[in-house]
């Protein structure tokens, strides 16, 4: 049985992961509008992605007897600057969600609910290869500058970052 205090931070945090997909499916939808639809393709997929965290989150609540909690939630960004605002956004995205697990995480050791603790593991791995991945872009990005024949190439690549990804999860 959870306790309240942790039922309520998991709620947040499936909160969290509802708006984490929407903002990169707004992305998404962005990108592939200015026609980088490679860089669309990762996005959607990474929306969808983030829709299974919140709803492998949703079922834990629900399993160990709390209410899952869905709330409204508020519009994304719809518009950007570019590819590069894109993907700062997203770093900066997967840091504070980082860091909001980690208050999930002390929480369970407070309350000494070791159960909830092993659970959350799986999305403290998680975000390390999140972070990862958003600074191995903006590296490329970085080294790309302004370029429009690497942005082009760059488009083109992280479709395969995604597939390889997509791969690397499946094993």
């Amino acid at each position: 049985m959870l306790s309240k205090k942790i039922e309520k931070a998991l709620n947040l945090q499936l909160k969290i992961e509802a708006e984490s997909s929407q903002f990169y499916l707004a992305m998404a939808s962005w990108a592939e509008t200015e026609g980088f639809n490679g860089t669309a393709e990762f996005l959607y997929s990474h929306s969808d992605e983030e829709r299974m965290h919140m709803m492998k989150l949703l079922r834990y609540i629900n399993e160990r007897g709390g209410k899952a909690v869905i709330t409204a939630l508020p519009q994304p960004q719809k518009s950007f600057k570019g590819i590069k605002e894109i993907f700062e956004g997203l770093l900066n995205h997967e840091i504070f969600v980082t860091n909001e697990i980690n208050k999930v995480v002390s929480i369970c050791l407070e309350e000494k609910d070791f159960t909830t603790h092993n659970f959350m593991q799986w999305y403290v791995a998680e975000q390390i290869e999140e972070e990862a991945l958003a600074r191995t872009i903006m590296d490329k990005i970085n080294l790309i500058g302004n370029e429009k024949s690497g942005m082009y190439m760059f488009d083109r690549d992280i479709a395969s970052m995604k597939a390889i990804q997509t791969a690397n999860d499946i094993q």
